[in-house]
């Protein structure tokens, strides 16, 4: 191989990427559009000719592979948790005074202030600098694996830099996919041309464009990223927030420019006030400003709650609100029996999305700010997405408003209604409910559930209303003398449902728990469960007193699994579904495991495995692996060259294992 031409391979992605690093990164490019292109053709023209000498990592490659048939899930090892959010300038205040109240500190807080991207969250995971894996946020504990169309994005380097700092052998980067405004406004009329539905706002553009199963759409939008934060966290030479994102700077990757370092938590709310003022000027949508203790010291003494760290805060703006009027009042029964309310609107645009329905929860939220039908409220879209009802404008009210009340007799079925003492929710009794019915099957049938491909709404309902299903355990059991028949399905069309039903017949133990609509089991508790228990029947069989050992289940949990599991009518429905072909994925020799409940955390270099074995290994004993240290720890596993997590285990009086004392645990 001529030697020219490898050196002008290698001069083309050096300069490639650090035009990128130039465009997304610095907002400070040096050549055109057109001087780049040139440059980019001239590299796929060089590589077509020499497909040997083609790198994963080269700016050619952003679109390598063919359309999935679906998203796999990816687990985050350190959980992406929700923030704490705050309406008002006392909220904002109140953050800083407990703060100062749980460390016993007076003194002055450091804090960073960035605004608060309405995008959607993402991580991205580099190994030896290379860009390997990518998840969707999820539920905080689980995403999608979305790695094919996250590599389209140009703003994301698929090799770091390594001049200035030298990144870790793995790092997880967390940051928000944002579509610019202007850039927006230009797709939708692409859109609207080409006779497409236009896309509702920029975040819902975002959302879908990194949810296409074929990378080549996703490619073709104008997507952008803003990195904010890390992952699990090793080995970093950072001692602050700020640090780390001037790392993540000069590792290539883009931080928002308005991110401020502030000193004390009244300079913060001017920061907020500020971004609020400015917030349309921005050639992008924010919808508030997010303050995090700048220590990284700090941030792990803080900790976190049950579903957000302590160390930070989610200030949001004041939401789009306008006026219009109830046109009615609607009841729907979930799955659960609960009756919502739900008002029918005169339609209305609020923050550039139409309304005309708006949850009104219960019947105490309607009594609460007197509610009636035929008044003229104020529609807002609660954090910027569920609309809702903040208010009645009573002055403008004519006298022929009617007040509502939840019925004592389901729309549905007409059986009684009942409100549980304590409870602000109004259930139907009666069990067999077509409409919990056809909720639970669309439940079974979703995407975290058994994701079964094209059984939507009309056809539950069509399959419902005719008597073929009574409930989810009869899914198995149709035949495609069932299915043509039904409006909209032809021979084809039933052979799809009928190949969807045989695949989802195959799936893991978590799946099918959360698929059971079990009340208070989401898919994170299903995975805790079925990680546990590892079969069905030892679930089933278990008693209230070992579900409450488990460190995730409560008592309302336990009540739950345990009444469900009592009812012979739920057994039957298990049964039909085992009769009609279930499979499930099941881990022999299932029951108390070693290191059931306990919390483990890894610092160090270990020799025998990678830190994703480990903790693969600490998950299948039962063991849960936290990313720092901290009283609840049970154990700290040290391998070579530990970091400051040793010492704050020593401090802590955590045990400390060697990597051979862990061995032998496993």
């Amino acid at each position: 191989m001529d030697p020219r031409i490898t050196d002008r391979l290698e001069e083309l992605r050096r300069q490639l990427r650090h035009h990128n690093y130039r465009y997304y990164v610095l907002d400070d490019p040096e050549i055109s559009d057109a001087q780049y292109d040139r440059l980019l053709r001239e590299l796929e023209d060089l590589e077509a000719r020499h497909p040997e000498l083609v790198s994963p990592d080269s700016p050619t490659q952003r679109v390598g592979a063919g359309p999935l048939e679906k998203f796999e899930t990816l687990a985050h090892s350190v959980p992406m948790l929700s923030l704490e959010n705050a309406f008002s300038r006392e909220e904002v205040l109140e953050f800083e005074a407990r703060i100062k109240r749980f460390l016993k500190n007076d003194g002055e807080i450091e804090y960073t202030a960035e605004p608060k991207m309405d995008g959607l969250a993402v991580e991205l995971i580099y190994e030896q600098g290379r860009l390997s894996r990518s998840a969707t946020r999820g539920d905080g504990y689980v995403g999608e694996e979305v790695t094919q169309n996250i590599r389209t994005i140009r703003a994301i380097p698929l090799q770091l830099w390594t001049e200035e700092v030298q990144p870790p052998e793995r790092l997880e980067v967390r940051g928000e996919v944002y579509m610019r405004l202007k850039d927006f406004r230009e797709h939708n009329r692409q859109r609207e041309e080409a006779g497409e539905p236009a896309f509702a706002n920029p975040r819902n553009a975002a959302a879908g464009s990194i949810r296409q199963l074929d990378p080549r759409i996703t490619s073709r939008r104008p997507l952008f990223f803003f990195a904010y934060g890390l992952g699990l966290m090793t080995g970093l030479p950072f001692t602050s927030q700020w640090e780390v994102l001037q790392g993540l700077t000069a590792w290539g990757l883009p931080v928002n420019p308005h991110l401020e370092k502030i000193t004390g938590i009244a300079a913060c709310w001017d920061f907020c006030r500020e971004m609020e003022e400015r917030r349309h000027s921005l050639p992008y949508e924010i919808d508030g400003v997010v303050i995090k203790v700048n220590s990284l010291a700090l941030q792990e003494k803080l900790g976190i709650k049950s579903r957000s760290p302590r160390w930070a805060l989610a200030y949001k703006f004041q939401p789009s609100q306008e006026n219009t009027r109830i046109l009615d009042i609607e009841v729907q029964v979930g799955r659960t029996g609960v009756l919502t309310p739900v008002a029918r609107l005169e339609p209305v645009a609020v923050g550039g999305v139409e309304v005309s329905r708006a949850t009104l929860h219960n019947q105490d939220e309607i009594e609460r700010k007197d509610i009636r039908i035929g008044d003229t409220v104020v529609v807002q879209r609660a954090g910027d997405v569920i609309p809702e009802v903040v208010k009645v404008v009573s002055s403008l009210r004519r006298g022929s408003e009617k007040p509502f009340k939840i019925p004592d007799r389901c729309p549905v079925c007409r059986a009684p209604v009942v409100r549980s003492p304590g409870e602000a929710a109004h259930r139907c009794t009666n069990p067999n409910c077509p409409a919990q019915i056809k909720e639970s099957i669309r439940h079974f049938a979703s995407k975290g559930a058994l994701d079964i491909d094209g059984l939507g709404e009309k056809l539950i309902n069509q399959l419902v209303d005719k008597g073929l299903i009574k409930d989810y355990g009869d899914l198995f059991h149709l035949t495609r003398e069932d299915l043509v028949p039904l409006e909209r399905l032809a021979d084809k069309s039933a052979g799809n449902i009928l190949a969807a039903l045989e695949k989802s017949r195959q799936t893991t133990l978590s799946r099918f728990l959360y698929a059971l609509g079990i009340r208070f089991v989401g898919e994170h508790v299903a995975a805790v469960l079925a990680d546990h228990f590892g079969s069905l029947k030892a679930l089933a069989d278990a008693g209230e007193e070992e579900l409450l050992s488990l460190k995730e289940i409560g008592p309302q949990v336990a009540a739950s699994l345990r009444a469900f599991f009592a009812q012979p009518g739920n057994r039957r429905v298990i049964e039909k579904l085992l009769q009609g072909g279930l499979r499930l994925q099941e881990k022999k020799g299932a029951g108390p495991k070693k290191l059931a409940g306990k919390t483990l955390v890894l610092t160090g270099r270990l020799n025998r495995f990678t830190r994703d074995e480990a903790k693969e290994r600490i998950q299948a004993l039962g063991g849960k692996v936290a990313g720092s240290v901290s009283a609840k720890t049970d154990f700290l596993v040290a391998g070579e060259e530990p970091g400051s997590k040793l010492d704050k285990a020593r401090e802590l009086g955590v045990p400390v294992l060697s990597e051979e004392e862990f061995i032998n645990i496993l």
